[in-house]
């Protein structure tokens, strides 16, 4: 792997004040080009790394972090997982002010704990594009056991704007680069039609375990990374950390067994694995003891198992780890439906299924189910060294009711104020919320110092989500008690209730508590927890703008569009949309004079938790020269050739995703169509459909090339047969 840096230069020191050390970083933050498979790709480097260098403490020193901002944009840096004042914890515009363009902040706070971290910005989508890097602390104690950081991420070549962009739209392009469009075709192929004609019925989106297609996946910045000077027997520490942006990994180790000995920095009791999956920003300090003499694979697979990511350790001929197959998609499909009402909500297990003990995706894996696929799978032609030749029964993975804190993690003797969260979203707009509700649509959460906090969280999603809570560890409750773990981040699984608990131990300050994937958070999941009396934070100014700022990020509007531009006609629609609210235009344009053409302009609310129902108010114009005086199917003169007007009118979604769309105008005249675009009859060829009462209809096809291009080709009762090209975006 080779890299250009536009910059150079990490410098660090030390020197003691007092009996303490402090340890001094300086960080230069700058935009830059990575290349990573011969094609240059812009990112943002910390002191020319990407990931940014690792940052190595030993707990009872002061941090003095200086971050110089060379960008021609405003950045921040979040130290994820540490006990720190509120002023450093380093959300813009909540806790810390933003460092803006050319210009230099100064992080300085004592270290008072261990363990593996990490830190990466807070500021938009810059996590996703380099800004990320290890934050390792010692124990006093110095360890004989040799240590690798292994931080995990994804990298995708297409700027995370668009991305954002596109998840908004309900693209089915990430689908496509990842063979997961789970069409009709392949329904019918795999038996599964029925399923998928029920999983529409529900109104539910195709199955999937993640958002983004990722062209690649790194360990330490590279495409692969090794250790070779191990010898057999001798034991390494790994300290994983999954930086990415919105994937999850899977970890499997050729040589055996893994010693999971920490989880989020806090030290757990050893428990032995075979694999285990590591959540969007949660850490694992795992040890290996090496066998026989060999290059062991140390394999972090994505959850959707598109790709893989291999630290080798040791020494001699490669041992890999047999690669992990594609997933049945049907078989969640088919789960998913057999959870999901018609009405768009999950069927609750309550605590029956919790703390990851139940995997709701086991049904997709083919080494468990014993199904195979026609697909091509995730396969090598290398011979595979399966530890012991070990069935999938036999082996071990980790939940969070085997992890044990190795000291009592009971709270203080304190009153508990308790929480319930639903955590909600909605594939089809990507709308991710906490009891349907995203961040700027809810006040902060008061808490007082001194007291306990109990949550309750309940994910009625199909996602998995990772819960991070900011500048506080909290107790997972499990079978363990008095030693539950302590961790920062809680993956939570489709259908499971769990239970967390947190001292209020901060004299002041607002704390983030959110859902870790990068674009769930951006969309508004999460909750603000404030303590009350806090003293204002002189860095962010007026108070009242700041939070705006804050909120801001889930407000935001995503422009979408579909453009034919085919022999007949140019049919189209432009969408501009946020969370709540969408303003569609739509037109046709013949391109013969009997043809006409007519725009409609619509601007409403989308309602609900799953916003099946949008009522809009709008405009309507419509062209088209000669014609005879007809009726609609209401007995009412049809002006499908004539009109100029206003309407008020409902859109809702129906099972099988047609959307009917009733209105009146200021004419008087009603006027309902049943419509549905994207019926996925193979990966890439898709089906439309509309009729309205005004006895119009439409039919059409598109074949998929690219993500913003496809050949089209429709038939309209008013304008005839056309072909040409879509534009899509």
């Amino acid at each position: 792997m080779k890299r250009l840096f536009l910059l150079l230069f990490l410098t660090n020191f030390s020197f003691a004040v007092i009996g303490q050390t402090v340890k001094r970083y300086d960080l230069h933050i700058k935009d830059t080009l990575v290349n990573f498979t011969g094609k240059t790709k812009p990112g943002i480097a910390i002191n020319g790394q990407i990931p940014a260098p690792t940052l190595e403490f030993t707990e009872g020193d002061t941090t003095e972090i200086h971050v110089h901002n060379h960008m021609h944009h405003e950045t921040s840096l979040h130290w994820h997982g540490l006990i720190l004042p509120n002023e450093m914890d380093g959300v813009p515009y909540l806790t810390t002010a933003p460092i803006k363009s050319h210009s230099e902040a100064v992080y300085r706070f004592p270290i008072v704990q261990n363990g593996t971290y990490w830190y990466h910005s807070h500021t938009m989508l810059q996590e996703q594009i380099g800004m990320y890097g290890a934050l390792i602390i010692h124990k006093k104690e110095p360890s004989a056991i040799k240590e690798k950081v292994v931080l995990l991420s994804d990298w995708s070549d297409e700027n995370p704007n668009q991305i954002e962009r596109s998840l908004h739209q309900a693209t089915d392009w990430y689908a496509i680069k990842k063979g997961a469009t789970q069409n009709y075709a392949q329904a019918i192929k795999e038996g599964h039609f029925t399923t998928k004609l029920e999983n529409e019925w529900k109104r539910m989106m195709a199955m999937d375990v993640s958002d983004v297609y990722y062209e690649n996946f790194l360990v330490n910045g590279r495409l692969s990374d090794a250790v070779s000077d191990l010898k057999p027997g001798e034991k390494i520490r790994l300290r994983v950390i999954n930086g990415s942006a919105s994937t999850y990994f899977w970890l499997q180790f050729a040589g055996g067994k893994m010693e999971v000995v920490a989880s989020d920095g806090a030290d757990v009791k050893p428990v032995a694995v075979d694999r285990l999956i590591v959540g969007v920003s949660e850490s694992y300090d795992i040890l290996i003891t090496m066998p026989e003499k060999g290059s062991y694979e140390f394999l972090a697979t994505s959850e959707d198992r598109t790709g893989s990511v291999s630290l080798w350790l040791g020494e001699g001929n490669k041992m890999p780890m047999k690669p992990m197959k594609r997933l049945q998609y049907f078989e969640g499909m088919k789960m998913m439906n057999d959870m999901m009402t018609v009405g768009g909500k999950m069927n609750d297990m309550g605590m029956n299924m919790s703390l990851q003990q139940m995997d709701m995706n086991a049904v997709m894996y083919p080494e468990i189910t014993g199904s195979t696929s026609d697909e091509k799978s995730n396969t090598s032609e290398e011979s595979h060294h399966n530890h012991k030749e070990m069935s999938e029964e036999e082996k071990v993975t980790l939940n969070y009711n085997m992890l044990q804190s190795v000291t009592k993690s009971t709270l203080p003797d304190a009153p508990f104020r308790e929480f319930t969260f639903e955590l909600t979203g909605n594939m089809n707009r990507y709308i991710w919320t906490m009891d349907n509700k995203t961040i700027s649509e809810e006040d902060k959460i008061l808490i007082k110092k001194g007291e306990n906090i109990r949550i309750t969280l309940k994910n009625n999603s199909m996602m998995r989500h990772p819960m991070h809570l900011h500048g506080h560890f909290f107790r997972i409750v499990n079978e363990h008690g008095d030693y539950s773990p302590l961790k920062n981040v809680m993956d939570i699984m489709p259908m499971e209730t769990n239970v967390i608990e947190f001292h209020a131990s901060e004299d002041y300050g607002d704390w983030y508590f959110h859902c870790h994937i990068l674009y769930h958070m951006m969309s508004g999941m999460g909750k603000i927890f404030s303590y009350e009396n806090s003293p204002l934070n002189p860095e962010l100014g007026d108070p009242k703008k700041a939070l705006r700022k804050v909120y801001a990020d889930d407000r935001r509007f995503y422009l979408g569009a579909e453009i034919g531009l085919e022999s007949n006609s140019s049919d189209g629609e432009i969408r501009y949309s946020n969370t709540r609210w969408m303003l569609q235009t739509e037109w046709h344009v013949g391109f013969q004079k009997e043809y006409g053409y007519e725009n409609e302009l619509r601007f409403g609310r989308l309602l609900g938790v799953n916003q099946f129902l949008m009522p809009y108010v709008g405009w309507d114009f419509r062209y088209r020269p000669g014609g005879e005086t007809e009726t609609n199917v209401f007995n009412q003169t049809n002006t499908k050739d004539k009109r100029s007007v206003f309407s008020m009118g409902l859109q809702y979604t129906l099972p099988w995703f047609i959307v009917t769309d009733g209105r009146i105008d200021t004419d008087g005249k009603v006027r309902v169509s049943f419509s549905r675009d994207d019926i996925p009859v193979t990966e890439r060829l898709r089906l439309r459909a509309m009729w309205n009462t005004d006895k119009e209809w439409t039919v059409g096809a598109k074949y998929i090339f690219t993500k913003y291009w496809a050949v089209s080709t429709h038939y309209d009762s008013d304008m005839r047969w056309g072909a040409g090209i879509t534009f899509q975006y």
